[in-house]
């Protein structure tokens, strides 16, 4: 632990120091002091340094949790250094969750980050049970499952995303979850012929499933069949890249675009075909735009999972449930309820 987290952790009482009550006078404003007792006491990992990898370790560095591990056994590439702004370009070949550790503790010394370059497939179940809250990223869809199936068996917040080019998504399970929601209405004035919109808590609760149920759906029951018009195409796109990588252990890559992308698209019909799913569901063009990271969908997934990662903390707002899609080609973000 560095010296300025050492004093921080000295130096508290009740879970916040004046200095941290000044750093984060802001967002104590927004979400409440209590909220950001939880915060601070929060132990994350975010496995997979990726473009997406690094915005979810930005926003919650900044944020004011206690600590952050950052996994990754892979070397920087040059690809990385223009999605991962936590890698210096300087630093290909080397480890890139160490080459990441010093920007983002840079970007607050009162949280305690540390790099991890092991392989996350080395990992047992004691290593998880240390985390409030476990990220993914750049796994595996068996290392996706294995993880998520640890997390629910010891309490354990778990949520994963990827970015394929220009389309990417988030996914959280965050067991039987109970927030503050805020509930607006309307009451009268005593002794007086109007009323007046107050604000008042109530406790909610949500109960979440694991990843492997949300990507095993019969779509052709009535439930899932109906659902199926309005269902984002970026959910099958995500699971057709899920095998892809279970396949060839990678990410399509850009010096192989004419055979990567007639492999994407002999995965996309057999698992369409599969799934009892129209081939038409998915168009054949988005295995033009599943190459590289693109900067600003790593930062809108990066985004949301961070946020979706405080709300669980912090147990302060309604989350989202379960799955957050974001797609260039339509323009637009989209959460789905899969598998509920």
């Amino acid at each position: 632990m560095n010296n300025s987290a050492m004093k921080v952790v000295d130096k508290t009482t009740d879970g916040i120091t004046e200095d941290e009550a000044e750093l984060y006078d802001r967002q104590i404003r927004l979400w409440g002091l209590d909220a950001q007792k939880r915060l601070r006491g929060s132990r994350i990992l975010v496995a997979g340094l990726c473009g997406m990898g690094a915005e979810v370790t930005k926003n919650l560095v900044l944020a004011g949790v206690k600590s952050v591990v950052l996994l990754d056994h892979r070397e920087v590439t040059e690809i990385d250094t223009f999605s991962n702004f936590l890698a210096a370009p300087n630093s290909v070949g080397q480890n890139i969750a160490s080459a990441s550790e010093e920007r983002a503790q840079a970007l607050n010394p009162m949280v305690d980050v540390v790099a991890d370059p092991t392989n996350i497939e080395e990992k047992t179940e004691e290593f998880f049970k240390d985390f409030d809250v476990v990220f993914l990223s750049r796994c595996k869809r068996e290392q996706l499952l294995r993880i998520n199936n640890i997390c629910r068996m010891n309490g354990v917040v778990f949520l994963a995303g990827d970015v394929f080019g220009q389309i990417g998504y988030m996914f959280s399970d965050l067991l039987d979850h109970s927030y503050a929601d805020e509930v607006k209405e309307k009451v009268e004035v005593p002794g007086q012929s109007q009323t007046v919109e107050e604000t008042r808590i109530v406790r909610r609760e949500e109960s979440f499933i694991p990843l492997s149920q949300a990507l095993d759906v019969d779509w052709t029951t009535p439930k899932y069949a109906s659902q199926l018009r309005r269902t984002s195409p970026a959910y099958f796109i995500m699971q057709v890249m899920m095998e892809f990588v279970m396949l060839h252990g990678r990410l399509p890559d850009p010096s192989r675009r004419d055979e990567d992308v007639v492999e994407i698209l002999t995965i996309k019909n057999a698992l369409m075909d599969k799934m009892n799913i129209p081939p038409e569901k998915v168009k054949n063009d988005f295995a033009e735009y599943v190459f590289g990271q693109l900067s600003p969908v790593c930062a809108i997934l990066g985004g949301v999972a961070a946020q979706e990662i405080i709300k669980a903390v912090s147990q302060k707002d309604a989350p989202l449930k379960n799955f957050f899609f974001f797609n260039t080609l339509e323009g637009a973000g989209i959460v789905e309820c899969i598998g509920h």
